[in-house]
């Protein structure tokens, strides 16, 4: 085990297309889950004793909305119970809650990574879509972390947002790249339901654009990443050499990794587990000293091919066959040599040497590709 992932699920404001598990801060018992959140970590600990974490990862919900204190608390339970040493530690942050203060409690406990949801920087579509954030807080945000010597920093973008044109979209880009920056993640906006823009799209209130300007956009987004020397190492993912995330990668190598807090989810020993999302389902077994897992599915051997394939498959580098075989004792082809022939057919995929590789239209139709390998 080398990875954890730790939900902090509070926002000071609720984005209208988020669909992961959430609440607005003003109103929730904070102090009382991160308590529960550190006996979640101590029960864990001793259940699988392991010398040393490479990637920690503190995602949301948004963690900088804690206070100074609160998020001094955090830090100490995870340099208390999860051994972390000389590799990545991210923190998600929202460009509005990034003082000087919280940026200098973070570098201290050895955060090392920031990953900030600035989305747009176009002030009126960041209203529209219920960001509490505008273009100056990203330029101020960015100044700042770098001033705590923060140089590992990325930047989140999300297009085909309502009412959205392609330059606006290349303006975005334009000012995101200004920024100089080793990372950047950009992705097309999913309505999911259970959000604002659900209930607007079924009102025929929300007007999105087209999949052809969606498909635009898109191409854009690389041709613009990689004239400035950022290589798109994953579907939605672009970096400068070295800079790629090492956490996100461990999903996407279909590794085993921790998920603590609220609704959060883990694979350990072949068996992915959910956590109870609603706060007082997640801190009530805690309380008692049991985890708070809400479902737990043991992943069979099919399925672990299949995930190999289609998480593998969004990196750059694609699936390398031979390691498939050494981790799974078949080839690919063997398994999956009549879809991997209609999609090579297709120009889908390509062989490469040992491995699978999206094609450029591949990429364009990832969910395609990925919907092949799963027979569930």
């Amino acid at each position: 085990m080398k990875a954890a992932y730790i939900h902090i699920p509070f926002c000071e404001h609720i984005c209208h297309y988020c669909d992961f598990n959430k609440f607005y801060l003003h109103t929730q018992p904070v102090d009382e889950y991160l308590d529960m959140l550190e006996k979640e970590f101590s029960i864990y600990s001793e259940l699988y004793p392991y010398a040393s974490l490479e990637t920690v990862f503190v995602g949301g919900g948004t963690p900088t909305s804690l206070n100074e204190r609160q998020l001094e608390t955090l830090c100490k339970a995870i340099k208390r119970h999860l051994p972390y040493k000389e590799g990545e530690f991210t923190f998600e942050a929202n460009p509005g809650d990034l003082s000087e203060e919280k940026l200098k409690i973070l570098k201290s406990y050895g955060v090392n990574r920031l990953s900030i949801g600035v989305q747009s920087f176009n002030d009126e579509l960041l209203e529209k879509i219920g960001r509490s954030h505008r273009a100056a807080d990203v330029y101020r945000s960015v100044d700042l972390a770098r001033k705590e010597g923060f140089t590992n920093i990325s930047i989140d973008l999300i297009y085909a947002l309502p009412g959205q044109t392609e330059e606006d979209f290349l303006i975005t880009i334009r000012e995101a790249l200004a920024l100089e920056l080793p990372h950047y993640s950009g992705y097309s906006l999913i309505v999911e339901p259970k959000t604002v823009f659900y209930n607007l799209l079924r009102k025929g209130k929300l007007k999105l654009p087209g999949e052809e300007l969606e498909a635009r956009m898109y191409e854009d987004l690389m041709d613009s990443m990689e004239k400035n020397g950022l290589c798109q190492y994953e579907i939605s993912n672009f970096s400068k050499p070295g800079f790629e995330s090492k956490h996100n990668l461990v999903y996407w190598n279909n590794e085993p990794y921790f998920g603590f807090g609220a609704g959060a989810h883990s694979y350990v020993n072949a068996k992915r587990y959910a956590n109870y999302g609603p706060l007082k389902k997640y801190m009530e077994p805690l309380a008692a000293g049991t985890l708070p897992i809400f479902t737990e599915h043991e992943v069979t051997p099919r399925e672990a091919m299949e995930e190999e394939m289609f998480l593998g498959l969004r990196k750059k580098d694609g699936v390398n066959m031979i390691c498939f075989q050494d981790k799974f004792s078949a080839h690919p082809k063997e398994v999956f040599g009549r879809e991997i022939a209609r999609l090579i057919s297709k120009q889908l995929l390509t062989e490469k040497g040992d491995r699978l590789q999206l094609t450029k239209q591949g990429l364009f139709l990832g969910n395609e590709v990925f919907q092949s390998f799963l027979t569930g």
